[in-house]
């Protein structure tokens, strides 16, 4: 078979110019027939098709980055990171500039491994300086010297009550003349200014360090709160600066000589709980009141509140199970009673029946709210072998009393059951009253 026959090659000049001729040639045909523009899903499609390789492989390398800053196997710069702990070991604290694979500044290996070659602080963790922070935990100390008692308040989980439970039980031990301090760590979230009535107090400065806000003689207050100048303004910090001012509120307020220092901290077990394990390591915390609400989503995260504790070196007193039934008086003005069918209001005529059946008697309503799908707060404590120091109802007279503030100017406003004791409407204050009397017994006998 003869062979193909191939095309001869242009000289090399005619072939450049042929190549410029076609792509005059296409140019015009290009200006004459512009192609359709193509809609805004053929756009997105074509973009969709184009990043499906090099888009995935950048957000892998994104979720890596953030899963290795949050697991804690390099510090990032938000602060304190917790290593991921063996079952047998206790949580180890990563500080920020931390070479990668720290083993934690109260490790014993701290200072000493390969991974600690060339990191800033190797030197203070070989010398045991590390883990304690050096002169700011001496500061420390010597303010914490001067408390007897030390109450963390905990939970895995937000809204439960924490800060309403630590301002109860803080002016619970202030009326039994105890001398007490309360501060308020959550920082994003601080609400114990408003719930004592303390919201337009500033904090200030003198010799002896910062001045706390006196709600009463013996009760004083310290918060992020005092320090904002719009107290709707957001609290938006990284760890680093968080851990900061938990230093500054420990070293710098001028407490005084307390009896008791009620901590009231944010939900989680992140940054603030870290900080304040380590930097009250060397001082002796009498314990965590765990609080919690009854459902499982609730119970879920204060176990794992309670493992942290666990992990730390904490102690659980035990827990407080809040807003566990709802207690309403049953009055006409509180209680709304009405015939299902028609709708007709009848809280008027069942009131008056009452009272002729009950003369003299202050009846309230109590009712289940939120679902104990697994047996609440008391199955959680005898399943994890801690103590379950009572349970809190909802009562809307502390509800209105957190609103208005626990002070003597506001006392004219709050319900007539909070500042007395012949009610039922008070049955949360009489629950919190019990509880805080069990957790200083179990104090005073572990003196």
């Amino acid at each position: 078979m003869a062979p193909e026959e191939q095309p001869a090659a242009l000289p090399k000049g005619q072939g450049v110019r042929a190549r410029l001729v076609f792509l005059l040639l296409l140019a015009v045909q290009l200006i004459a027939n512009p192609p359709e523009p193509k809609g805004t899903s053929d756009l997105a499609a074509d973009a969709g098709e184009r990043d499906r390789l090099g888009g995935s492989r950048r957000a892998r390398r994104s979720l890596s980055r953030r899963f290795r800053r949050i697991s804690g196997l390099r510090g990032g710069s938000g602060g304190a990171a917790v290593t991921t702990p063996m079952e047998s070991e206790p949580t180890e604290v990563v500080p920020a500039n931390a070479n990668e694979g720290c083993p934690g500044t109260s490790s014993k290996s701290a200072g000493k491994v390969s991974s600690c070659e060339g990191c800033p602080n190797q030197a203070a963790c070989a010398s045991g300086k590390g883990s304690s922070g050096g002169a700011d935990l001496s500061v420390i100390n010597d303010r914490m010297a001067c408390v007897k008692h030390k109450l963390l308040v905990l939970s895995g989980k937000g809204g439960v009550g924490k800060s309403t439970v630590s301002a109860v039980i803080s002016r619970h031990l202030a009326t039994k003349g105890y001398r007490v301090g309360l501060l308020d760590l959550d920082i994003c979230g601080p609400s114990i200014p408003l719930m004592l009535g303390l919201h337009t107090m500033d904090v200030h400065e003198s010799g002896y360090g910062w001045e706390p806000v006196h709600h009463s003689d013996n009760l004083r207050v310290m918060s992020v709160g005092f320090l904002l100048r719009n107290r709707d303004d957001a609290v938006v910090w990284r760890g680093a600066r968080k851990d900061n001012l938990i230093q500054q509120f420990l070293s710098k307020v001028n407490w005084g000589e307390l009896d008791y220092l009620i901590i009231d901290t944010p939900p989680g077990t992140s940054d603030e709980h870290i900080s304040i394990a380590q930097k009250l390591s060397q001082t002796r915390v009498d314990g965590a009141i765990i609080v919690t609400t009854p459902q499982d989503v609730s119970l879920s995260d204060v176990r794992k509140e309670i493992n942290f504790c666990n992990k730390t070196g904490i102690r659980v007193l035990g827990v407080v199970e809040n807003m566990r039934g709802l207690t309403v008086p049953l009055t006409a003005s509180h209680t709304k009673i009405f015939d299902r069918e028609s709708g007709e209001d009848m809280s008027f005529e069942v009131s008056e029946v009452l009272a002729k059946a009950f003369p003299g008697r202050s009846l309230a309503v109590r009712m289940d709210v939120l679902p104990e799908t697994s047996g609440g707060g008391i199955a959680m404590s005898r399943e994890m072998g801690i103590r379950y120091l009572g349970a809190v109802p909802l009562d809307p007279n502390l509800a209105k009393a957190c609103d208005v503030g626990f002070n003597e100017e506001s006392a004219s406003a709050l319900p007539a059951s909070l500042n007395s004791k012949s009610s039922a409407a008070d049955d949360a204050l009489r629950c919190i009253d019990g509880i805080m009397d069990t957790v200083v017994s179990l104090i005073n006998s572990a003196a």
